[in-house]
């Protein structure tokens, strides 16, 4: 079975929960690579054999982040500190006590608008709804936040992704999924240089505030 054949066997629905699921798990804290799904899809979409539409992508992502980032708020309002504590013991390469008190500094100070601009870095991505709740933002200023920040991040990802793609089709014809393939990476390249951009900021933090690192590992 070729590439294209197997692509079409794929029904258009599925990637569309795919997306949801995987984006409203990243969004309740667990981490899981919500964007690269995104962008996968995105991908698929632009090859018009496929039948997947980039609005229906833009949509489930739009859903999965609002959805996600309001479950991991009530689970982050309810448990308090102590969901922090288990996501350290849980996951300690993303929820070290280094990028919790880095976390905790940015919503604290900057309340809505980190829920609004987290929705477009992965770190922060993964933090905002539980820890929104944790510091008891309210939800009447998290739920606007949330969702036109899931929103823009669903459409413009999606449209960018399928823009591009298209163009890629037209242009490089029988190469049309090395040139997808190749925004795919370029996609990859960029995050992982934004997210080596966020440690940097957070070794930055830690070295500068230990006492704040020093608060949240005497929690347990």
């Amino acid at each position: 079975m070729t590439v294209d054949q197997l692509l079409l066997s794929i029904p258009p629905l599925a990637v569309y929960l795919v997306v949801a699921l995987v984006i409203s798990l990243e969004s309740m804290g667990v981490p899981l690579p919500g964007e690269v799904t995104l962008v996968a899809a995105a991908l698929l979409s632009a090859h018009h054999e496929l039948d997947v539409s980039p609005l229906w992508v833009a949509v489930a992502g739009s859903a999965g982040a609002i959805m996600g980032d309001s479950i991991g708020y009530g689970i982050g309002h309810h448990f308090g500190q102590r969901l922090l504590v288990w996501l350290r013991r849980r996951f300690p390469r993303h929820f070290g006590a280094k990028e919790i008190a880095y976390a905790e500094a940015v919503f604290a100070r900057h309340g809505m608008w980190a829920v609004f601009f987290g929705r477009f870095v992965a770190l922060l991505r993964i933090f905002a709804g539980p820890l929104s709740g944790v510091l008891r933002l309210p939800y009447h200023r998290f739920l606007p936040a949330n969702a036109l920040g899931g929103i823009l991040w669903a459409f413009g990802t999606t449209y960018g992704v399928y823009l591009l793609g298209t163009v890629a089709e037209h242009w490089l014809k029988t190469f049309a999924w090395a040139g997808l393939a190749a925004f795919l990476v370029g996609g990859l390249l960029a995050s992982t240089l934004l997210g080596r951009s966020v440690r940097r900021a957070v070794d930055h933090f830690s070295e500068h505030h230990p006492e704040a690192v020093a608060a949240v590992e005497a929690q347990g």
